[in-house]
């Protein structure tokens, strides 16, 4: 097997192909390096490399499998999850956070039942943001205590149901606490909640700014007092705060400062709280490079800063646990999008390669899920890794929907491909089909596999 990396500074820089001088005689197992994508002219900002991919004979591998032979089994377009990378992450982060603060997996960012099966597995807790989730997150195996439930338009009956199965409620408005006391006197059992701040900050450099200024999301900090005492007079089961102020930044200081401003304001609100906190929230917004110019999370300093937190929480906040609420993280670079090439066109001399695939698929990798300025995901032809630089040209891929948003990469550099080639999407693992129109135009809906 030969991995992938970059071409040397005289060729197409940034270009994927194999390399690999020799292996060892007694390797066994792939030694992962950088994959360098395209990018083009070279002084331009390039993509960051994603890593832990390899190749076999010029093709992607994922999860020790070639994206043909998977095509092959699946049929295309599909999203493919590497297990062994969920895994790899997971420990990455496991060794720089402080052992007492929980990892908890927001499983709106990639809600496969295989998948969240194998995240339950890996994590301390799972945070759902609907009934629907709620359901998922208890079939996977997830223990119900360690189930959060945040959202800010929830139904009667959804409360009714996290009350029932014994979640934590992150409560959002004054409308749900009533509810949740009637539910609690209903069934005889307590109803557990901590309520979710809006906090008078935001974390800066978000991609998606969650909390500051006038939000849907959470309670306003200087609302939350007069709840507590709500909480309390309703008898409610109170056990904390949860406190999200954004999300996708790749600043570890930004992210630092934000945890702090977060654990200053929950230790503030503790103070007219009904009971002890004993679960503390402070989001997550840990955020991983997808366009040209983005560099990955430095997760030093941010574990630096958790475990200065952890230490005043012992004196401070003695029975509170500190958690983390992760979910692109966790998952998105651990994932690929495959679609295969139908046609090529070339119209006034710019090339379109035309795919099975496109946003109904991966809406977030169109550029139709929040970006301001559409910027392309990393893509690569998996079929021709090996491409020479005279086999490289300048493409656009397209998907088959009779829309001009159906954009995949825009003028990017790529190996020449012809139908039948399989285009790939790095950084996919996150909120792609679960956050795309599936149904739109009435095209097949995807496939996604573990492996």
């Amino acid at each position: 097997m030969r991995m992938l990396s970059g071409l040397p500074p005289s060729g197409f820089e940034g270009y994927c192909r194999a390399f690999l001088g020799t292996l060892g005689a007694n390797m066994t197992t792939p030694v992962h390096r950088p994959v360098d994508l395209p990018q083009t002219p070279a002084d331009r900002p390039r993509h960051t490399p994603p890593t832990g991919y390899s190749a076999r004979d010029g093709e992607l591998v994922v999860g020790g499998l070639t994206i043909t032979e998977l095509a092959r089994r699946v049929g295309t377009p599909f999203f493919a999850y590497d297990r062994a990378m969920l895994h790899a992450r997971v420990a990455q982060l496991r060794a720089v956070l402080p052992a007492r603060v929980g990892l908890h997996y927001a499983m709106k960012a990639n809600p496969m039942p295989e998948l969240l099966r194998l995240m339950v597995g890996l994590v301390d807790g799972v945070d759902v943001a609907s009934g629907g989730e709620l359901q998922r997150a208890l079939e996977a195996g997830a223990p119900a205590q360690e189930i959060s439930f945040a959202g800010p338009g929830k139904r009667d009956a959804e409360l009714q149901q996290a009350v029932k199965a014994g979640v934590l409620v992150n409560v959002e408005s004054p409308r749900e606490l009533p509810v949740l006391a009637a539910a609690q006197d209903a069934m005889g059992k307590a109803a557990r909640v901590a309520l979710r701040v809006n906090p008078d900050f935001e974390l800066k450099g978000s991609g998606m700014r969650m909390g500051g200024g006038a939000k849907p999301f959470g309670i306003d900090a200087e609302a939350v007092p007069a709840l507590l005492t709500e909480v309390g007079r309703l008898g409610l089961g109170f056990e904390g705060f949860h406190v999200y102020a954004g999300s996708q930044n790749l600043r570890a200081e930004a992210i630092c400062e934000a945890q702090r401003l977060s654990y200053e304001l929950a230790l503030r609100l503790a103070e007219q709280a009904p009971a002890p906190v004993r679960f503390l929230n402070l989001g997550g917004g840990f955020g991983v490079p997808y366009f040209p110019g983005d560099r990955p999370l430095d997760l030093e300093p941010i574990g630096q800063n958790l475990a200065g937190l952890e230490h005043r929480a012992a004196g401070e906040l003695p029975q509170a646990r500190l958690v983390l609420e992760l979910g692109r993280y966790l998952v998105a670079e651990a994932g690929i999008y495959v679609a295969r090439v139908l046609d090529r066109k070339v119209s006034r001399g710019q090339v379109f390669l035309v795919t099975d695939g496109g946003l109904h698929h991966h809406l977030a990798a169109s550029g139709n899920f929040g970006q301001v300025v559409r910027r392309n995901y990393p893509v690569v032809i998996g079929t021709r890794l090996h491409a020479r630089p005279e086999e490289v040209e300048i493409a656009s891929v397209v998907g088959p929907l009779c829309t001009p948003l159906d954009l995949l990469a825009d003028r990017m550099e790529l190996a020449r491909a012809e139908p039948g080639d399989l285009v790939v999407v790095f950084q996919s693992g996150a909120y792609g089909a679960s956050a795309s129109p599936q149904d739109f135009l009435g095209h097949p809906r995807v496939v996604e596999v573990l492996v």
